[in-house]
């Protein structure tokens, strides 16, 4: 009887774990399926969702609870039920890898188009500055007295009053802006057709004061002032200025309506007049006002652009 028991219980050493357990060899790989697929979901999930906030994707089916197995109790619900994690778990795989193609295909139609936008600015912006390029040159050389023909020489102004100075009855007015004080009393000066002296006074306002809103007008009057004093050129480029340092500014669209106006003076080939009105609109349509927008429809039609 005692050698009968130790071949019984040698005999139920050697059995598998499996059949100890109620559990096939069937259960284990499939378990072993499931535990790789749910950690390569969560690998998944972290790369796409680095910053988690609810947004993982939860398997549609979870692992039951393990219940008791009776020795020698069939296994088939079980190995049903893992099998179904399995088809669950490759679905949100699958469902997450096409969430991560998409996103993908989005990023780089983002690109494309800030690229394409970006190679049009650049050469709206080149075009542009080489007109004012030109006029800068044409304007240095009327200013120390170059050879060219009269009609293309800008007339020249009186002497440079320095803005200190205050001109006899027009008054200097006195805040606690500066800034402020210095454009209006610089367009107080403009319209008196005191124009050096507005000149003086609202460059100082520029210089001094580059990141007031009062510079972006004083830029333009500038700009205005010179205009009116038969200074053609030297009026394109504080435009052109006014535009390109401070396009944000609330004259910025003004400075660029009278850059076309100033080229017009100098005759300029209507070609250019065109490309400053174009870019005006292409960057400025919304914020024309009612005014400004009908000037620059008649400055188009008397110039004849497309």
């Amino acid at each position: 009887m005692a050698t009968m028991a130790a071949v019984a219980a040698l005999a139920a050493a050697s059995l598998p774990v499996a059949a100890q357990t109620g559990r096939s060899s069937a259960q284990l790989g499939v378990e072993g399926r499931v535990d790789r697929l749910e950690r390569e979901m969560r690998a998944v999930q972290r790369k796409v969702f680095p910053g988690g906030a609810g947004q993982t994707v939860e398997p549609q089916i979870t692992a039951p609870q393990q219940p008791s197995t009776v020795p020698g109790v069939p296994a088939g619900s079980a190995v049903t039920d893992l099998t179904a994690r399995v088809a669950a778990l490759e679905s949100s795989v699958q469902s997450l890898t096409g969430q991560v193609e998409q996103s993908q295909f989005k990023l780089r139609q983002l690109e494309d188009a800030f690229t394409a936008y970006k190679r049009s600015t650049d050469a709206r912006l080149k075009a542009l500055e080489d007109t004012n390029s030109a006029v800068s040159n044409e304007a240095a050389g009327a200013a120390t007295g170059s050879t060219r023909p009269p009609a293309a020489r800008p007339a020249q102004g009186g002497p440079v009053i320095p803005a200190s100075v205050p001109v006899a009855g027009v008054e200097r007015p006195s805040s606690s802006d500066p800034a402020e004080d210095g454009y209006v009393y610089g367009f107080r000066l403009w319209q008196a057709k005191q124009y050096d002296a507005a000149v003086a006074e609202l460059r100082q306002v520029v210089q001094k004061y580059p990141s007031h809103r009062r510079a972006s007008y004083a830029q333009n009057l500038l700009g205005r002032a010179l205009l009116d004093q038969g200074k053609p050129a030297m009026a394109a480029t504080a435009f052109f200025e006014g535009y390109q340092k401070m396009p944000n500014g609330d004259r910025a669209p003004d400075s660029l309506y009278y850059l076309a106006q100033a080229l017009v003076k100098m005759k300029k080939p209507a070609s250019e007049v065109c490309k400053v009105y174009d870019e005006l609109q292409q960057v400025y349509g919304d914020r024309l006002s009612a005014g400004l927008k009908m000037d620059v429809a008649t400055g188009r039609s008397a110039s004849k652009c497309k």
